[in-house]
């Protein structure tokens, strides 16, 4: 899953960061409003937000309301300090899809994460079922035919974005900035190479390629 997280405080920041890494999150950073505003103006693919409010340069309140006027749904987790009932409720009629006060527990804001990424998604439960293979994002468990199958980071991420939308086509840019973010010097092959050990430690044809466009994880048939 790829998170825009967007906060002036670098030492905040970079503890949200840190804390996300090992749950298989892409996190990209941006420090200011107007920043975030053109990211999600643009045509970047997150999976989720998590906005402050007190930005520099464009309030992060106006950041939400402009991106809902422009239609653009993704969830949005809003963190602030301003932790008056009516500054809450300000921020839900904006768009918000969640609300965290500051200071907060880091355990909570990954379990408000999860529960905002299922609802997009339409999940009751956390866990992914797709052709004999598991895979539950809070354990960070893939089993197939119940045997539990070892990936690298950058596998489960792929992995899980593959099963989130089964059917769904992905360019092969739209996975490397899922997978990668704005991460600097990523491989031109790196996602062909994620695709063949997914591949090799799961079946064959898994992951089906589509010539000239991507790959797609087909919900129907049997490895």
């Amino acid at each position: 899953m790829r998170i825009l997280l967007v906060e002036d405080d670098p030492s905040l920041a970079s503890g949200i960061r840190l804390a996300l890494k090992p749950e298989h999150y892409t996190v990209d950073h941006l420090a200011d409003g107007t920043a975030a505003l053109n990211a999600l103006h643009g045509d970047e693919p997150f999976n989720a937000v998590i906005l402050d409010l007190g930005l520099p340069g464009l309030d992060g309140m106006r950041v939400l309301e402009s991106a809902r006027r422009r239609g653009n749904r993704v969830p949005v987790l809003v963190l602030t300090a301003r932790d008056a009932v009516d500054d809450r409720i300000a921020g839900l009629d904006a768009g918000a899809d969640d609300y965290l006060v500051k200071p907060f527990e880091v355990a909570e804001l990954k379990a408000r994460l999860r529960a905002l990424l299922r609802r997009s998604q339409g999940q009751a439960s956390p866990v992914l079922e797709c052709r004999d293979i598991r895979l539950d994002p809070s354990t960070l468990d893939v089993s197939y035919r119940g045997r539990p199958v070892a990936l690298s980071r950058r596998e489960f991420t792929l992995l899980h974005e593959f099963m989130s939308h089964p059917g769904r086509v992905f360019t092969r840019d739209t996975l490397t900035r899922l997978v990668y973010g704005w991460e600097a010097d990523v491989e031109s092959n790196a996602i062909e190479v994620h695709v063949h050990h997914l591949r090799r430690k799961l079946f064959p044809d898994l992951i089906r390629t589509v010539r000239g466009i991507g790959y797609v994880l087909d919900e129907a048939g049997a490895p």
